[in-house]
C-alpha cells in the first residue's frame, strides 16, 4: 500500500515530467502536435487530452471519497466528461494552461491524504455506470500508472517528431530533491 509520501512524491513527478513533455511538444508546429501517428488516441495531442481527461473523471470519482478532499471540490462540480477520446482542448497552449492547474490540484489532494483515507474503500461508478467499490490505495497507484503509460508513449511520439524529453527516470527527481 503507498504511503502518503509516495502520493506526494508521485504528484511531483507527474507535475515534473508534465513540464517536459509539453516543453518539447510547444517546440512543434500545430500540425505536429495534430498529426495521426497511429497510437490508440491517434496524435500527441489526442494522447494529451485523453491523459487529462482520465484525471477529471478519477479525481471526481476520489471526491467523493468520506474525507472529501478541499482541493477536489472544483472539480466535483464541472461536467463530467462524457468519453475517454474527448478532446476538451483542440489547441496545445490551452490544454497546457489547464494541465498546469491539474497538476497544482493533484499536488493539494495529495498533500490532504492520510493513512487512514488510504485504508479506506471508494465506491464509484465506471464509464459505462457500473458501481464498483475497490481499495482507494489501488485506486490512487492506477491513477497514477495511467499517467505514466501514457506519458510514456507521448514521449515515444515526440522522439518520432525529433523531440527528446530527456531523464524520465523517477531516480532522476529524487536526486535533485
Amino acid at each position: 500500500m503507498p504511503t502518503p509520501h509516495d502520493l506526494a512524491l508521485m504528484a511531483r513527478y507527474n507535475r515534473w515530467m508534465n513540464e517536459k513533455i509539453y516543453t518539447a511538444a510547444n517546440t512543434l508546429t500545430a500540425e505536429e502536435i495534430e498529426k495521426d501517428r497511429g497510437a490508440y488516441f491517434k496524435s500527441i495531442l489526442g494522447t494529451l487530452n485523453h491523459v487529462y481527461v482520465a484525471d477529471i473523471i478519477w479525481l471526481q470519482r476520489f471526491s467523493e471519497h468520506p474525507a472529501h478532499f478541499s482541493a477536489l471540490a472544483p472539480l466535483a462540480k464541472r461536467a463530467k466528461p462524457s468519453s475517454l477520446d474527448m478532446v476538451l482542448y483542440d489547441r496545445l497552449p490551452d490544454l497546457w494552461e489547464a494541465r498546469v492547474q491539474m497538476d497544482s490540484t493533484i499536488t493539494k489532494f495529495t498533500s490532504e491524504i492520510t493513512q487512514f483515507d488510504l485504508n479506506q474503500t471508494l465506491t464509484y461508478k465506471n464509464m459505462a455506470g457500473i458501481p464498483m467499490t475497490k481499495p482507494f490505495s489501488d485506486l490512487l497507484q492506477h491513477f497514477f500508472n495511467h499517467q505514466t503509460h501514457h506519458r510514456g508513449q507521448v514521449s515515444t511520439l515526440l522522439l518520432q517528431a525529433g523531440k527528446d524529453i530527456g531523464v524520465t527516470d523517477l531516480l532522476a527527481l529524487i536526486d535533485n530533491v
